[in-house]
């Protein structure tokens, strides 16, 4: 689909003045008849802007500079639909080309995007503040341990083994000059064992829900052990299960994170994304990175600044709680752009497309022969199978076929792992009935 571009009917009856035409139509009287589309293009009615857009590539096929793989991959990125508005508004000049907001007088209208953009991230997770985002959902779970730390003043920190394997890398190198002892809570049948966590007492215990392998876990049992340790309790969330789902402030989260990549971002060959960052008020002190707040002008007008930076490097470096003194801008303002348009119903409803497809896609590839679930807990847009040919050859097969298969996943010492016997499959709103069919059909064929 091209931009959305809000003309009025004044403005397009000007713009064919301007070149000496009387409607649109003359603008085709180049086109040989026999060479226009007659009968229109036959679309029904009240279809949504992906499905019109899915129809338009159908048609277009034929034309197109590359054979796209239909994308059931996921494991943190995700091909989700970007409304039109949504790549129209964001690319407008004022946000790409805008700076740091030091001087807030010229700085209102990104601060304000920033400040609706915290208020969406907070009533996401259900908790009290959001920053006005970090670089990734790794480097948000880094923040969060460093939050954490610095609350109880203890290392240790217990995560979850079904936590994303790439986060805990990134944790475990940060926590290699900060002193965190990071300690790996394994994993059972997909989901983490919260009854074999060891003794001690961390500072934090960090849960993913969903996980890595799309599993809902047991946070109400995370959330014991936080309280039995005074721990803080991180969850690594889902953003968009957040429309059907209880969020992270409801379940008892004290800080929560996630990747933004959903609201707005392509794929664009692994980033640059979106660290979505959430806590309750009593932490805000230790808040990482930037935080806009609202306040009334010399004349009682409403305001927007950075806030509270006192505790941000570039002013208390010595004893700053983080070395992060910026954000991700314009893809946060993306995301903002995208929650506006798609609403609490829209975001309820894309989740909902999202937990169907799956469930028929999962139903449907365990009645072929061989493959079995990797865990037996409930899903949403995402799950892992074990399959009768090793995934990685499954994998290089169904790109013959016209697909992206998934990821190649699995458990070793415990603890998922990129790499393995598992596939992982993610299933967005993007993905149709007759995709997930065919997806299924040759699924069936590549593992006979």
């Amino acid at each position: 689909m091209g931009h959305f571009v809000p003309h009025s009917e004044a403005d397009i009856a000007r713009m064919l003045a301007d070149i000496g035409l009387g409607s649109l139509e003359e603008l085709f009287d180049v086109i040989p008849e026999a060479l226009r589309l007659a009968g229109g293009l036959g679309l029904q009615d009240g279809l949504s802007e992906a499905d019109v857009a899915a129809e338009m590539d159908r048609l277009g096929g034929a034309n197109r500079f590359g054979a796209d793989l239909v994308c059931f991959a996921g494991a943190g990125a995700y091909d989700h639909d970007i409304p039109a508005v949504t790549r129209r508004l964001a690319s407008r000049s004022e946000f790409v080309t805008a700076y740091t907001p030091y001087q807030p007088e010229v700085s209102q209208g990104v601060l304000q995007a920033l400040f609706e953009y915290q208020t969406f991230v907070a009533r996401l997770s259900g908790l009290d503040v959001a920053n006005a985002s970090l670089y990734d959902g790794a480097s948000a779970t880094v923040e969060a341990l460093n939050m954490a730390a610095g609350a109880k003043s203890r290392p240790t920190m217990w995560v979850s083994g079904a936590l994303h394997p790439n986060w805990r890398s990134v944790v475990a190198t940060f926590a290699a000059g900060s002193g965190h002892d990071i300690v790996e809570v394994p994993v059972i049948d997909g989901v983490t064992d919260w009854g074999r966590a060891p003794g001690g007492r961390p500072a934090a215990i960090v849960v993913a829900n969903p996980n890595f392998f799309g599993a809902f876990e047991d946070v109400p049992a995370a959330k014991a052990l936080a309280e039995a340790h005074d721990a803080a309790l991180v969850v690594a969330f889902d953003p968009v299960s957040a429309g059907l789902l209880r969020t992270p402030g409801e379940m008892g989260a004290d800080i929560a994170v996630a990747e933004g990549q959903p609201f707005g971002t392509p794929l664009s060959f692994g980033g640059p994304y979106l660290g979505l960052f959430a806590c309750r008020s009593e932490l805000i002190r230790r808040m990482p990175g930037r935080l806009v707040g609202r306040t009334r002008d010399g004349e009682g007008r409403s305001a927007y600044v950075t806030t509270l930076r006192a505790r941000e490097q570039d002013i208390r470096r010595e004893k700053a709680t983080s070395n992060v003194c910026t954000n991700q801008t314009l893809i946060a303002v993306a995301a903002m752009i995208q929650l506006s348009w798609l609403g609490t119903g829209g975001l309820a409803e894309m989740a909902l497309r999202c937990a169907r497809g799956a469930r028929y896609a999962r139903e449907s590839l365990l009645a072929v022969p061989g493959v079995t679930p990797l865990s037996a807990a409930p899903t949403l847009r995402e799950f892992a199978v074990r399959t009768p040919v090793d995934a990685g050859t499954v994998i290089d097969r169904m790109a013959e076929e016209g697909f992206l298969a998934g990821v190649a996943v699995g458990v070793e010492g415990g603890v998922a792992t990129m790499g393995g016997e598992a596939l992982l499959v993610a299933v967005t709103e993007r993905r149709t009935r007759q995709e997930i069919d065919r997806y299924v059909e040759c699924i069936e064929k590549v593992t006979r």
